[in-house]
Formats: C-alpha cells, structure tokens, sequence
C-alpha cells in the first residue's frame, strides 16, 4: 500500500462513560454526574503504515487512560472548561494535527437527552 503523505488516519474514542463532579450547584458538587466523552483525532498514518510498528502509531489506549485519570481525580465548574481541558490533554500528544472533543452531560435540563459542548483544535 502507498500512502501519501498527508494521508491522516481518524481515531474516534466514543462514548466514554465516566462520572465527575462537574457543575456550579452544591448537589453537583458533592455527587458525581454522569457524563459521556467522544474524541475525534487525526494524526499523520504514513510511519504506522509503512513500519507496521505500534511505536509509529498514535496510541489511543494511553489518551483514553490520560482522559479517566483526569476526570477521575478533577472537580470541575463549567463543561467548556472540562472540554477545554480534555481537548489540551489530547493535543499534548504530539502525533496529533486534529483534534475535537464533545462532553454530554446527560439530563442536565430537564426534557432532554443531554447537553453537550464541543471544541476542537489543529496544530499548525
């Protein structure tokens, strides 16, 4: 297989489901909320795929366990900020050119589904 080079692969982590203490009330505070996390990265695939070598690839499984650790062990106002902050963690990989993160927090008003904010970033 020939790849060009501005091929980019696209690895989705979807439907990470974690609870976090996210909000401005004092319920929110106190009890974990359900919320549910959904990446979206590009990275350049033309190392995975011509070394056929983990070590050229982008590592998901080491993002993803980044993104548990840190809502885990967070606190967190405002959903923007936590987005905000998760899309920094997954840019600080280095392989990664395109990045977009969406957080639902689910039941947040009443009637829906879900809210949910998304941000994204390219490295330039």
């Amino acid at each position: 297989m020939t790849v060009d080079v501005s091929t980019l692969a696209t690895i989705k982590i979807k439907q990470l489901r974690l609870r976090a203490f996210i909000g401005i009330n004092e319920e929110e505070q106190q009890k974990p909320q359900d919320i549910i996390i959904n990446v979206f990265m590009q990275y350049p695939v033309e190392n995975a795929v011509l070394h056929k070598d983990i070590d050229h690839a982008l590592n998901y499984r080491t993002i993803n366990k980044k993104i548990i650790s840190y809502v885990d062990t967070g606190r967190f106002l405002l959903l923007e900020s936590l987005v905000e902050e998760v899309l920094t963690l997954v840019m600080a990989d280095r392989q990664v050119c395109f990045a977009e993160v969406e957080i639902d927090k689910p039941h947040a008003l009443r009637f829906t589904d879900s809210v949910s904010v998304t941000l994204s970033q390219r490295r330039d």
